[in-house]
C-alpha cells in the first residue's frame, strides 16, 4: 500500500490553516484551533478514525467561529482528497450509527469524488462551549465538498454536546471503513474504472 498522507495549507485574509494527515495512522492528534470544543471534536475524529492528524488554525475568532471551522473543514477535506489519490482498492462505501447517551448519529458515506451533502436533524442547544452548534453541520458540508464525498448525516438527541460528538465519531468510523483497502480489489470500486 502506498503512503496515504497529505500536508495542506490554506491562507486567507481570515484564517491560516495547516493540516497534516495520515489516513493509516494510530489516532494520534495535535489540534490547536482556538475553539476548545472544536479541538475536542477533531481529537475525537482522529482517535475514532485511527487517523494521525495535526491541525493548526489561526483565525479571526474575535469575529466568530465561522471562518475557522469552515476553513479547517475545507483544508481537512483537501487533505483526505490528496491522501486518497485515485482511491484505488478502497471499500468506498460505509455507514455508521453511533450513540452518545441519548443522542444517536447516522453517517452514510461514498468516497466517490462527487460531492453531495444531506442532513437531517436539529441541535438541541445553540452553543456548546465556544462552538456555535450549527457549525457542526457546516463543518460536515464543507468537509464533504472538499474531500469529494457523498455524505448523508442525521442526528437525534436532547443535548447538543452529545449530538455533535456522536456526529464526529460516526463520521470518523465511516471514513475509516470507507477508506480501508480491500485486498480483493486491484482497481477502483466503480464500473467507470475511475472515481
Amino acid at each position: 500500500m502506498s503512503d496515504r498522507t497529505a500536508a495542506v495549507t490554506r491562507e486567507t485574509a481570515e484564517t491560516t490553516i495547516e493540516v497534516t494527515l495520515n489516513v493509516d495512522g494510530d489516532g494520534d492528534a495535535t489540534i490547536e484551533t482556538g475553539i476548545g470544543f472544536f479541538d475536542h471534536m477533531l481529537n475525537s475524529f482522529a482517535r475514532h478514525g485511527l487517523f494521525d492528524l495535526t491541525v493548526r488554525a489561526d483565525g479571526d475568532l474575535h469575529i466568530d467561529d465561522h471562518h475557522t471551522v469552515e476553513d479547517v473543514a475545507i483544508t481537512l477535506g483537501e487533505a483526505f482528497d490528496e491522501a486518497l489519490g485515485d482511491r484505488r482498492a478502497i471499500h468506498r462505501f460505509a455507514d455508521r450509527k453511533v450513540p452518545l447517551d441519548e443522542a444517536v448519529a447516522d453517517i452514510v458515506v461514498d468516497v466517490s469524488g462527487r460531492p453531495l451533502f444531506g442532513f437531517d436533524g436539529e441541535f438541541s442547544q445553540e452553543q456548546v462551549g465556544d462552538l456555535t452548534s450549527h457549525m457542526a453541520k457546516h463543518f460536515l458540508r464543507s468537509f464533504a465538498m472538499n474531500a469529494g464525498l457523498t455524505l448523508h448525516a442525521g442526528v437525534v438527541g436532547e443535548n447538543a454536546h452529545h449530538e455533535i460528538e456522536a456526529l464526529f465519531k460516526a463520521t470518523a468510523r465511516a471514513m475509516d471503513d470507507a477508506t480501508q483497502i480491500d485486498e480483493r480489489r486491484g482497481d477502483v470500486a466503480s464500473t467507470k474504472e475511475s472515481l
